[in-house]
């Protein structure tokens, strides 16, 4: 009887403490932060395709691609401001969280952005680390008192280029006080319009001004409506979600028709996307069906960094720029400037 082969020895793995060694992603993100952008394409390129039976890779795959190719690229800034209301009648779909998130990424990427804080509740000023307690000015002091825009406009600490008109407490009760008011639904409108001819004529242009609506039509929403010339509306990928939005769509037709005949929507963001289920698949598909030229390719997916960032006074975009959810909101960003690059070479011919 013939002797067994002896089993080779496996080598013992060396004790390397976890909390002095760097982890794989570490060194990833270590790895692809030199990239240089001249050789972008080349390595994206030599990134091997995935099958789709392997998800978990194929997210990592995706990931590396946008964080090589959209990471510390400056983006073309708009010929003119663009003034977009960030709208949803749903509660719950991600408004505030993109408004702030897709206004950083505009920011880091070159543009000078003004987010307001039309909200009550105040969780855009709480995301940008603005102050919003009862004494601070507020876009309150805006719509009610009539002052300027200017005495109440914050810098963001950790983005140059990036301010916020917070929102205070007090704004519960403009919805109230305005009904009594000479133009009511234009207030907003003059603010703003006041505030970017200011910057331009000292030479600090503003690119954009997001504004952050509460999840109902009020004078609040009204106000938004009418100061904007685009909407952008970010969308659930829930069935819920669908529903809303034909409602919304009925609303902006008739500020249109009544208030402001410039509103349209230019900009539809799917959120809270899972790439797992069928559903989510479903919703997507029905609403790029619908509005081909308005959806972004990008879709944001749920992300614990997402939730976690506005608790730490910062947008994900500061808080882990490597994360999924900060590199989608990236090439989000990269596609509204896209329409820059678009809008401008039309605007030039």
């Amino acid at each position: 009887m013939e002797a067994e082969a002896p089993i080779p020895a496996v080598a013992e793995p060396a004790d390397v403490s976890r909390e002095t060694e760097p982890s794989e992603s570490e060194k990833a993100a270590d790895a692809f932060a030199r990239v240089s952008r001249d050789s972008a394409d080349e390595d994206v390129a030599d990134i091997p395709a995935v099958g789709a039976d392997t998800p978990l890779a194929q997210a990592v795959a995706n990931d590396t691609r946008k964080r090589i190719t959209l990471v510390g690229r400056d983006l073309p800034r708009p010929s003119r401001t663009r003034v977009l209301t960030v709208a949803n009648q749903k509660g719950g779909v991600g408004k505030t969280t993109t408004t702030v998130n897709v206004a950083a990424a505009l920011a880091q990427a070159g543009a000078t952005v003004l987010v307001i804080d039309l909200d009550p509740q105040g969780n855009a000023s709480t995301a940008l680390g603005i102050d919003h307690h009862a004494e601070v000015p507020s876009i309150y002091d805006v719509l009610v008192d009539g002052d300027p825009m200017s005495e109440v406009v914050q810098p963001c600490a950790d983005i140059a280029g990036l301010y916020c008109a917070p929102a205070t407490i007090d704004l519960a009760g403009a919805e109230i006080e305005l009904v009594s008011l000479v133009a009511r639904e234009t207030r907003l409108k003059k603010a703003v319009a006041a505030y970017v001819t200011e910057r331009a004529e000292s030479g600090e242009r503003i690119d954009y001004v997001l504004i952050d609506c509460p999840p109902s039509l009020g004078l609040l929403t009204v106000n938004a409506f009418v100061a904007a010339s685009e909407v952008f509306i970010p969308i659930q990928c829930e069935y819920y979600a669908l529903e809303g939005l034909s409602a919304l769509l009925k609303n902006i037709e008739l500020i249109r028709d009544h208030l402001n005949p410039d509103l349209h929507v230019s900009t539809i963001l799917l959120t809270m996307f899972d790439g797992r289920t069928r559903l989510s698949a479903q919703v997507a598909d029905e609403v790029r069906n619908h509005f081909p030229d308005q959806t972004l390719k990008a879709t944001v997916p749920r992300s614990v960094r997402i939730s976690e960032a506005p608790s730490h006074g910062q947008t994900v975009m500061t808080y882990d720029p490597n994360s999924s959810g900060a590199l989608s909101y990236l090439e989000a960003a990269s596609e509204m400037a896209a329409q820059n690059a678009a809008q401008n070479s039309e605007d030039r011919s």
